[in-house]
């Protein structure tokens, strides 16, 4: 659940008398980034989480709301939680809610089931939730020989339906199921397919973003 929906239920469930709450925030990924998001509320750091305190007056969950919403834009997740509050019956702590996330394998095979039958290439993206995993998805990629989209936490790669440069099917599977072991989880997008290409001196169609040959 997002930290912006997360306030909203732990604000539903508190008194009307309320005056002042301290709230944690356990990222799932880099504490300092989270942090840098977080800046204008001042958060302090206990261990692995980060500590805000938010007052009623001045428009300070409306204040907070905004910075939540800005730290999901980024794709920062985490947990937030009630840790005290001042004014009113303190209410019963809320349990956060735990989504499931699709697995990468679940995500490539649904995606793969929504082509054409005739689908011959494909330029593909895999954007990660976490800059932490770039890394360690990229090397665990490697038979995809994926390359970095420099405006997102994402890297790039082709497919190949029958024949020419990219990675098969199976192979891009493959790698999708090492980095479900390693817990690695993002969003997969087909950027680009085409259907029934046949290579005539050539390894296969070029794609141009930016003005760049892929």
């Amino acid at each position: 659940m997002r930290a912006a929906e997360q306030w909203a239920r732990i604000e539903a469930g508190l008194e009307d008398g309320w005056d002042e709450v301290l709230l944690s925030f356990a990222p799932e990924g880099s504490v300092d980034d989270a942090a840098a998001a977080l800046g204008p509320l001042q958060p302090g750091r206990v261990g692995n989480e980060l500590r805000l305190q938010v007052t009623r007056a001045g428009g300070g969950p409306e204040r907070l709301q905004n910075i939540l919403r800005r730290l999901d834009h980024r794709r920062i997740w985490g947990t937030l939680s009630l840790v005290s509050v001042k004014g009113g019956a303190e209410p019963a702590p809320v349990e956060p809610i735990s989504e499931p996330r699709a697995s990468l394998v679940s995500a490539w095979d649904a995606a793969v089931a929504e082509l054409p039958p005739d689908w011959s290439d494909l330029l593909c993206e895999l954007e990660l939730d976490s800059s932490d995993h770039l890394a360690r998805a990229a090397l665990l990629g490697a038979p995809l020989n994926p390359t970095r989209n420099l405006d997102a936490v994402a890297l790039r790669f082709r497919v190949s339906g029958k024949q020419g440069y990219g990675a098969s099917p199976l192979m891009v599977r493959r790698c999708f199921e090492r980095m479900d072991a390693e817990g690695i989880t993002g969003t997969i997008r087909v950027l680009y397919e085409l259907s029934d290409t046949e290579n005539a001196v050539t390894q296969g169609p070029v794609w141009r973003l930016a003005g760049r040959s892929v």
